[in-house]
C-alpha cells in the first residue's frame, strides 16, 4: 500500500526529496508484485511475517544514521502497539487484495486512504474540514464507485479487502499524526517493525509452509525492499515537506500498472483508468488545500 507520513518542517533539498520518493514508489510496487506472486504458494500471514522481519536490515541502517539507540526512548509504547496492530491489519488486507485482483486495480482502490484521512481527521483529531475538502472527498468516492461499479464483476472480496486496507492506512496516518507530537519518524518506523514482526509471527505455527530454495530469497526480498522503501520515504520527508512530495506517491499506481501488465498481462479497463484519475485528482486537491491551510497558520501554531 502507498506512504502518507506527515512532515511539517521545511527542508532545503526538494529535488533530492522528490527523487527519493520516486525511488520509494518503485520499491513499494516491487513489494506489491512479489506479494502477489508469492500469495499463490504461501499464506498471506507468512508473507506478512517476512515483510516485517527482514525490514529490520534497512530500518537498522536508518536507525544508525539518525542517532542510534537514543531514538529507542519512547513514552508512547501503547501508541506504537496500536499503530502496529492497525498497520499489520492494513498490510494483510492489502496483500489479500493484490492476490485476488489485478495489481493496478487494487492499488487504485488503496488510494482512497487520503480521502479517508480527511474524513477521519474530524472526529478523531478534532480538525476542521471546509466545504472544498469535503467536496473533494465526495468526488473521490464517486471515483471509487466508478472503479468498482457496484453490481459488476469488480465488486468482490478483493475490492472489499482493498477498501478495508485503505481504511486501515487512514487510521495509521491519524495515529502517526498523534505520535508525531512526541516521537521522531525513525522511532515510529522502528517500533512498527518490532511489533509488526511479533504480531505476524503469532499465526505462523498454524499456517507455515516451508519455502522452496528460490522462494526464501523472494520472501526475504519483500522485507528488504519494503524496509528500503520506508527508508527512502523517511529520508525524503527529512529533505522536504510532505506537501511537496505527496503528489509523487501516486506514481506508484503507474508502476503497479506496468508490473501487472508485464507479469500477468493485466490491462486496467477504461472505467478503472477513469475512476483512478478521479481519485488521484481528489487526493491532490485535498493536498493542495492542506498546503494553503498550513501557509495561513503562523509557524508557532503549526
Amino acid at each position: 500500500m502507498p506512504s502518507l507520513l506527515p512532515s511539517l518542517a521545511a527542508r532545503n533539498d526538494p529535488r533530492r526529496g522528490i527523487c527519493l520518493v520516486v525511488v520509494s514508489t518503485v520499491l513499494l510496487a516491487i513489494v506489491w508484485a512479489l506479494a502477489k506472486l508469492l500469495a499463490a504458494r504461501y499464506p498471506i500471514e507468512e508473507i506478512s511475517f517476512f515483510r516485517s522481519a527482514f525490514a529490520f536490515v534497512p530500518v537498522g541502517v536508518m536507525l544508525a544514521a539518525n542517532g542510534g539507540g537514543a531514538l529507542l526512548r519512547t513514552h508512547r509504547l501503547l501508541g506504537h502497539v496500536w499503530r502496529s496492530v492497525i498497520g499489520v491489519t492494513s498490510m494483510v488486507l492489502g496483500f489479500v487484495s493484490y492476490h485476488l485482483m489485478p495489481l493496478a486495480d487494487a492499488v487504485a482502490l488503496s488510494f482512497t486512504a487520503p480521502l479517508l484521512v480527511t474524513a477521519l481527521s474530524v472526529p478523531l483529531l478534532g480538525e476542521k474540514v471546509g466545504v472544498r475538502r469535503w467536496s473533494a472527498v465526495v468526488v473521490g468516492f464517486l471515483g471509487v464507485l466508478l472503479i468498482v461499479r457496484p453490481g459488476g464483476t469488480m465488486f468482490n472480496l478483493g475490492a472489499l479487502a482493498a477498501l478495508g486496507g485503505a481504511v486501515g492506512t487512514a487510521l495509521v496516518v491519524v495515529t502517526i499524526r498523534q505520535l508525531n507530537r512526541t516521537e521522531k519518524p525513525t522511532t515510529i518506523v522502528f517500533y512498527y517493525t518490532v511489533f509488526s514482526t511479533l504480531l505476524t509471527a503469532l499465526p505462523l505455527p498454524a499456517v507455515w509452509v516451508t519455502p522452496s530454495g528460490a522462494d526464501w530469497g523472494l520472501l526475504a526480498a519483500t522485507g528488504l525492499i519494503g524496509g528500503s522503501s520506508q527508508y527512502f520515504m523517511t529520508r525524503a520527508l527529512e529533505l522536504t515537506r510532505a506537501a511537496v512530495i505527496g503528489p509523487f506517491n501516486y506514481v506508484s499506481l503507474l508502476w503497479a500498472a506496468l508490473f501487472g501488465w508485464a507479469i500477468w498481462g493485466d490491462v486496467p479497463a477504461a472505467h478503472v483508468f477513469a475512476g483512478s484519475a478521479v481519485v488521484v485528482a481528489s487526493g491532490v486537491f485535498i493536498l493542495y488545500c492542506e498546503v494553503r491551510r498550513l501557509r495561513s497558520v503562523p509557524p508557532a501554531d503549526v
